[in-house]
C-alpha cells in the first residue's frame, strides 16, 4: 500500500472513492460536508491572503508615512519621571 503523502492527486481521489464506495450513505454525506467545509474555508484564507496583497501593495495609506508630529514633549503642562 502507498503511503498517502507520496500518492498523487488522482491517486489519492481514486483511493478515496473506493473508500467511499464502502461507507453507508449518512457516511458519506458527514465526508460529503467535511469536505465542503474544508473548501469554503480554503477559499476563505486564497481570499484573504488576496485582499491582504492588494493592501500591502496599495498606496492608499503612504500618507501615514509622511505624516508630521503635530505635538512634541514641549506641548506636554505635566511631565512624568
Amino acid at each position: 500500500m502507498q503511503k498517502t503523502c507520496s500518492m498523487t492527486k488522482k491517486a489519492l481521489i481514486n483511493k478515496t472513492i473506493e473508500t467511499l464506495s464502502q461507507l453507508p450513505q449518512d457516511k458519506i454525506k458527514e465526508v460529503h460536508d467535511f469536505a465542503d467545509f474544508i473548501l469554503k474555508k480554503y477559499d476563505e484564507e486564497i481570499l484573504q491572503r488576496g485582499v491582504e496583497k492588494l493592501v500591502s501593495d496599495s498606496k492608499a495609506f503612504d500618507f501615514l508615512n509622511e505624516d508630521e508630529d503635530l505635538y512634541s514633549s514641549d506641548d506636554l503642562k505635566e511631565k512624568y519621571k
